[in-house]
């Protein structure tokens, strides 16, 4: 366990997963899982969705932590983007999904997973990425103010925070101590 953050030790601990093949496979396993789940969706207004790729995201974050996330982010965002593009490529997006990984890393990288860090890992995500960032870019694509997606964003993204909290945090706690047993994984 590191006892910040913000360390240089924490941030090549999550860099050096990208040269150990076994999280290589992992991160292959979870950009695979997100760029398939990328093509589920449920549209709820203009260019935007109810989607849940935050699943993988959160536990690959949770995995090979937030360094390592801004990789997969951007193989990611490349993949999806060019091989089943549902609008413009356009680099914010894959801003966006850098930050959202390295969010989930900054809270479940070699932590212990409490449901209050869930709700507020999820609820940055929503509201920083999903509406700042997401309306911005849309903004900026398609020309209405931001405000016009902001607010259909705000309203979606405040309606799921406690279904999709509850949701992660089910998943990441019966599924860290199995990867934790097997030593894929440290926590405090």
């Amino acid at each position: 366990m590191f006892s910040a953050v913000f360390t240089k030790e924490y941030w090549a601990s999550s860099f050096a997963k990208l040269k150990d093949t076994r999280y290589l496979a992992i991160m292959g396993l979870m950009i695979a899982l997100k760029f398939l789940l990328n093509n589920f969706r449920i549209p709820v207004a203009e260019n935007l969705n109810i989607m849940i790729t935050f699943i993988p995201t959160a536990v690959e974050a949770a995995v090979i932590g937030p360094g390592a996330a801004i990789v997969s982010a951007v193989i990611t965002d490349l993949l999806t983007g060019f091989l089943t593009p549902y609008g413009p490529f356009f680099p914010g997006y894959m801003l966006s999904k850098a930050a959202g990984g390295v969010i989930f890393g900054l809270f479940f990288y070699r932590r212990k997973v409490r449901f209050i860090d869930v709700l507020i890992a999820k609820a940055l995500v929503n509201y920083i990425v999903n509406v700042g960032m997401g309306s911005l870019w849309n903004s900026i694509l398609y020309g209405k103010a931001f405000v016009v997606y902001a607010s259909t964003s705000l309203v979606k993204n405040t309606i799921l925070l406690p279904f999709e909290a509850i949701l992660l945090y089910a998943l990441l706690r019966s599924l860290l101590p199995v990867l934790e047993r097997r030593g894929i994984i440290k926590t405090a």
